[in-house]
């Protein structure tokens, strides 16, 4: 049995195993994503869901469900489910479920009188199709397969309703047919391994309903268009193969791809090769521009995810290739950043954000550390010592060196951190002037520069970033420690005594402005106050504001987001910090923590980390079904315990 595997207890159980996704992605955009029983709880899920940039910057839901009818001896079995008005469930498909397992590729085992039939799925690596594998694995005899498409052709962020602009017509392709409901839009080809009977019978289905849409405060309820049905006889032993994209394909080709796809992809045994495989499903090659999606179904390539990201989800899983490739399609963009003002990037969102290039900077640390300082030095010392200029000259929008050596910025406004969450255009959490975290990140940037000078020999500039640093170090320490633990922001003569996460960065970064006494109260009252078996909260319960639950529309979420809720990607830095105090002693209690998230892959989408969780127990997951800073530094903690025990 897989690792990762649910009964038929499970699986029949819809309050269970609705809330369990799968998401299968092409490295390229394009995804495809339902709940574990293929039921839609999502305006997001799709068997087809990919980025179309002729027509916007949004993915776009094409094949929205494929419905699948066994029929033998007349009589019929739909193993479909849908969701409609007053919790009715129709067809009732998952009752014939017996199994689902999640490894070389997902697998859902049904069972229906004496047929037992296998329904296996995978995306194609860099191409926007789909590839669905049903075997006959046992029957009394021969049976017949009815396929049922449900298309939406629109937006993730819409929903659609039937109307008469839709073109409800068809073009015949090899083994198959291609539609297209609307002007703009790409032919949606669905294809067969072998050929089916293809019978055309147009219709909208009306009123299906998308529960964590609902759960959500948007609209959650679409009528979705069916041009038709395909048919195909199937015996025991035997399989096909439906293709879904927007080329057509040489049907006769399928098995050969399903084979050659399948064997690229390894066994997984361990929580380390879940997170490892779901870090890969977060790589987006776009033409000749690399990167790393902050997570699905909705976010895109942010710069501070990335940088956060990077090392765990490459340098940690042996993909130091692709660490190079990021680089080196970021690194035009940076350059450009600090030589252009006013330079707004494209292809890396938010790169204009006070703390991206210090955690630019602690990526490329991160690389010295895995790979040697040589290698580092040759590819990014240039780089690290244009970006501490850049800073230190007072060129960026909103960063401003203090003669006390502290970066300044201005958060009342626009947000300035990760905590980024707005209401009405601005910052829920304000925090501005002297933030922490900036300006750990800030004194540990400049030791690092440090080091990289005088490894080139440049030591009177060296000495000119050290003696900076040492300012900073005392500054820190001044406007910071409250005798207890640190100050999350301070301006003017306002300290902002609310116990958050982003102090820990403080003592876990490479280089610390504090001395070892001060570390540990850090840690101790992260550890008192806001750790869970999830990772940091985002606020100690003791604080007037703490909103721990993740629930309801979009204001109320917002206003949650940063006050309460875990963020699974500060384990990373707790660890970190912990393991620097405590060592070789504190070994297991770190271990005890982070492989609390063997639970976690099975709990929300299946095989991976979701964007948050609540701050009370039970840690509820919400969000974004797949998160690379939570999945990222979870894979980096797993790595740092591995060199631990060697």
């Amino acid at each position: 049995m897989s690792y990762l595997s649910f009964d038929r207890n499970l699986l029949v159980n819809l309050e269970k195993s609705l809330k369990k996704e799968i998401l299968r992605t092409n490295r390229s955009g394009a995804y495809n994503s339902s709940s574990i029983i293929d039921c839609n709880t999502r305006k997001y899920h799709g068997q087809l869901v990919l980025p179309l940039p002729d027509l916007d910057d949004e993915n776009h839901v094409l094949l929205s469900s494929l419905d699948e009818t066994v029929i033998q001896y007349g009589a019929e079995f739909n193993l479909g489910v849908h969701k409609y008005s007053y919790n009715n469930f129709s067809p009732n498909g998952h009752k014939y479920l017996r199994s689902f397992e999640f490894n070389v590729v997902s697998q859902s085992l049904y069972r229906l009188g004496g047929v037992i039939m296998s329904k296996e799925r995978l995306m194609l690596s860099h191409e926007p199709r789909v590839l669905i594998r049903y075997t006959l694995i046992d029957a009394p005899a021969a049976i017949k397969l009815r396929f049922k498409p449900f298309l939406a052709f629109r937006s993730v962020n819409t929903l659609t309703h039937a109307n008469d602009t839709a073109d409800k017509s068809y073009s015949e392709a090899d083994n198959g047919i291609s539609v297209c409901m609307y002007k703009g839009y790409p032919c949606l080809f669905m294809q067969f391994s072998e050929k089916p009977e293809y019978v055309h019978q147009p219709d909208w289905y009306k009123g299906v309903e998308y529960a964590k849409e609902q759960e959500r405060g948007y609209d959650f309820t679409e009528d979705l268009y069916v041009p038709g049905y395909f048919e195909v006889p199937l015996e025991k032993g035997g399989d096909i193969i439906f293709a879904g994209g927007i080329e057509p394909i040489d049907t006769r080709t399928l098995r050969s791809i399903w084979n050659e796809e399948k064997d690229k992809r390894k066994e997984k045994n361990s929580l380390f090769d879940y997170l490892k495989n779901a870090a890969i499903q977060l790589y987006k090659k776009e033409g000749n521009f690399d990167s790393i999606l902050a997570g699905y179904p909705w976010f895109k390539a942010r710069a501070r995810d990335q940088f956060v990201s990077l090392p765990g989800a490459t340098l940690c899983i042996d993909k130091t290739d692709y660490f190079e490739k990021v680089m080196e399609s970021a690194l035009p963009e940076i350059k450009q950043f600090i030589s252009e003002e006013g330079f707004v990037s494209k292809k890396l969102q938010e790169l204009d954000a006070p703390d991206v290039l210090l955690w630019f900077v602690w990526a490329v640390q991160q690389y010295g550390i895995y790979t040697s300082q040589e290698q580092m030095l040759e590819k990014y010392g240039d780089i690290v010592i244009e970006v501490i200029k850049f800073i230190r000259a007072q060129k960026h929008k909103n960063l401003f060196v203090h003669t006390n050596g502290l970066l300044f910025c201005e958060g009342r406004t626009q947000a300035a951190t990760w905590m980024n969450a707005v209401e009405n255009g601005y910052p829920i959490t304000p925090r501005t002037g002297y933030i922490v975290e900036i300006n750990a990140l800030w004194f540990n940037a400049l030791k690092f520069a440090v080091e990289i000078l005088k490894a080139r020999q440049e030591h009177h500039t060296a000495d000119i970033f050290n003696y900076q640093s040492e300012i900073l170090r005392n500054s820190f320490v001044e406007k910071f420690w409250n005798g207890t633990y640190l100050n999350d922001y301070v301006i003017d003569n306002y300290a902002d005594k609310e116990v958050r996460p982003n102090m820990i960065f403080a003592v876990s970064l490479p280089f610390s402005p504090l001395d070892r006494q001060q570390q540990k109260a850090v840690l101790d009252i992260c550890t008192k106050e806001l750790l869970t078996p999830k990772g940091l909260r985002s606020l100690s319960p003791k604080s007037g504001s703490y909103r721990p639950i993740y629930i309801g529309g979009m204001l109320e979420r917002n206003r949650n987001y940063h006050n309460g809720p875990v963020w699974a990607w500060t384990l990373g830095a707790y660890a970190d910090a912990y393991l620097k105090i405590y060592k070789q002693s504190g070994v297991s209690f770190i271990e005890r923590i982070v492989f609390n998230f063997e639970g976690v892959i099975r709990e929300h989408c299946v095989g991976t980390i979701s964007e948050l969780f609540d701050g009370n127990p039970p840690f509820n997951g919400h969000g974004g079904m797949s998160f690379a800073m939570n999945v990222s530094e979870i894979l980096r903690v797993l790595k740092i315990l591995e060199n631990y025990d060697k």
